[in-house]
């Protein structure tokens, strides 16, 4: 399972120094890897993919960080809008999809 999370930042160094106060958190919750994407035109926005084991894993990581991150400036420096945070699941890409 992905935690996909997205938004806007004030800077890139503020925010990963914020990212890394976190490393601890992220490895209690069950990450197995996070993936940190910047689009290319566009340095005040971040992507970050967090992958877990399961669905539940992702879910309370995400309630944590809203919980306990993103509500406090202090925790999150660097943050400069509202994340916006989805648990996705992977699709089999083995042929079309049936609406029946």
């Amino acid at each position: 399972m992905t935690l996909r999370i997205e938004h806007p930042i004030t800077d890139i160094d503020t925010w990963l120094g914020a990212f890394g106060r976190f490393a601890d958190a992220r490895q209690r919750a069950g990450v197995r890897s996070h993936r940190v994407h910047q689009p290319d035109d566009d340095d005040h926005y971040i992507c970050v993919d967090l992958e877990f084991d399961t669905t539940e894993q992702a879910a309370a990581f995400r309630a944590f960080l809203e919980a306990n991150v993103w509500s406090s400036p202090a925790a999150s420096p660097g943050l400069a809008g509202t994340p916006r945070a989805r648990v996705l699941v992977e699709v089999a890409a083995a042929g079309p999809r049936s609406s029946a």
